[in-house]
């Protein structure tokens, strides 16, 4: 009777605590969008990020990886189950008077009390570490959204550019030809036009073949197909930085940057794990209720007590591995601030160099327009040929292609500032400028 009520007991617990399995399918096909969500005429540089951020099939496999680590976390903070002992003895041969002999207790392994705490503590940074490096997976992902956002914005301008200045090398190539075939210009005249409209039409192509590349790029982020075309607004402003507000936004990199933040967790879950090592090395305290029958149906209650003797191991192997990978956490921590330091540093610097010479093609750009305007209107009073005019205008163009190329590298340089510093880059108002 005693033996069923335990075994009911026992399994009442066991089936309470069970978990249930459910079947998953795996799926049966691509999971792209085939049709872009909501009925927006065009999205913005944020809106493009916000759209990689929910739709990212990276990110979910991170966040995938967050669940299992989340699980891991918890798991860790878990204590170890009692056991149960359950233990019976039978009678042999025809004894009179004999019993069957039973005997059963609980027993508990006390040293994960005493490091409970510290395995708390360990279970609490390593999830924060887990939520942290998913936000810094994040941040890498707007970063790319941006940057492919603002290549395809720029990679569009310069095809136009780059399409007006082919058919002005074919119209000049072309009265080049007839100059030739008058005897107005030389051979090698021709051939070098010849040669600029040829390597004209290879940018091109090699433009077309970068902007496909980008298309696809863009979309496989946003975990769009590739047939869908992304509407973009076209419109990327330019403004002056404030280099000292970013110097500063620069000395508080520790509190905001999240791989820094979720290193820092990192070390104080190692930390933890390091104190519990240390602990482990006492005697491991095992004690235990049991309560018996023998055959002679004398009953006991007895105390189980178990002690490991630390004599040759003393947990000193484990306690020698926590500590070396505390401190290589500590040197990884102070080697990622030197470098997030050094990083911003080098980019402002580029930075500065850079729109010193955007600044510089603007102005070029404007002499080349006004230029390029007077030379059509000489052009169309006949105080100049046509192949003038049409140098006018190619030069016009080459210097706007340098320009857009420019431009695009001074928002990638602030699209990788903004990654490493976070939030948005303090602009200087006009009120600063004058």
């Amino acid at each position: 009777m005693l033996i069923k009520r335990c075994s009911i007991f026992l399994f009442s617990i066991l089936l309470a605590s069970c978990a249930i399995y459910h079947q998953k399918p795996l799926p049966r096909g691509s999971a792209f969008l085939h049709i872009l969500p909501g009925k927006q005429k065009s999205y913005a540089m944020d809106q493009v990020a916000a759209l990689a951020v929910l739709n990212n099939p990276d990110l979910k496999l991170a966040r995938d990886d967050a669940a299992i680590a989340h699980a891991q976390a918890f798991a860790a903070g878990l204590l170890p189950d009692p056991q149960f002992n359950l233990g019976m003895d039978f009678p042999t041969g025809n004894q009179p008077s004999t019993f069957t002999g039973i005997s059963y207790g609980l027993s508990y392994d006390t040293t994960a009390l005493l490091t409970r705490s510290f395995a708390k503590k360990e279970a609490g940074a390593q999830a924060e570490k887990v939520n942290l490096t998913l936000l810094w997976q994040e941040w890498q992902i707007v970063s790319q959204a941006r940057l492919l956002y603002v290549k395809t914005i720029e990679q569009n301008r310069l095809l136009t550019v780059l399409e007006a200045n082919r058919d002005l090398q074919s119209a000049r190539y072309k009265q080049i030809q007839q100059a030739l075939q008058e005897g107005d210009t030389t051979l090698d005249v021709a051939d070098a036009d010849l040669t600029a409209m040829n390597n004209a039409n290879k940018q091109i192509t090699e433009l077309k073949r970068q902007i496909n590349q980008t298309h696809h790029d863009l979309n496989n982020l946003l975990g769009l197909s590739f047939d869908v075309k992304l509407p973009l607004a076209a419109q990327i402003n330019i403004s002056v930085l404030d280099n000292k507000k970013m110097m500063t936004s620069l000395g508080d990199i520790l509190n905001h940057r999240p791989d820094l933040l979720a290193l820092k967790a990192g070390y104080q879950s190692e930390d933890a794990r390091y104190r519990q090592a240390v602990l482990a090395q006492f005697p491991a305290i095992t004690l235990g209720l049991t309560r018996a029958r023998d055959t002679s149906n004398v009953k006991t209650l007895g105390l189980n007590i178990g002690l490991n003797l630390p004599i040759f191991n003393r947990n000193q192997g484990n306690i020698a591995i926590e500590k070396a990978t505390r401190q290589r956490l500590y040197d990884e921590f102070q080697y990622r601030i030197n470098s997030a330091d050094s990083d911003a540093r080098s980019l402002l610097t580029d930075q500065t160099l850079l729109e010193t010479a955007l600044i510089t093609t603007y102005q070029e750009l404007t002499v080349l327009r006004k230029a390029a305007n007077h030379a059509k209107i000489a052009y169309h009073d006949g105080d100049i040929d046509e192949l003038t005019y049409r140098t006018f205008q190619i030069d016009f163009l080459n210097k706007q292609a340098d320009e857009i190329s420019l431009e695009q590298n001074v928002l990638s340089q602030r699209i990788g500032l903004q990654t490493l510093l976070g939030g948005q880059l303090p602009m200087k108002t006009k009120k600063d400028i004058t």
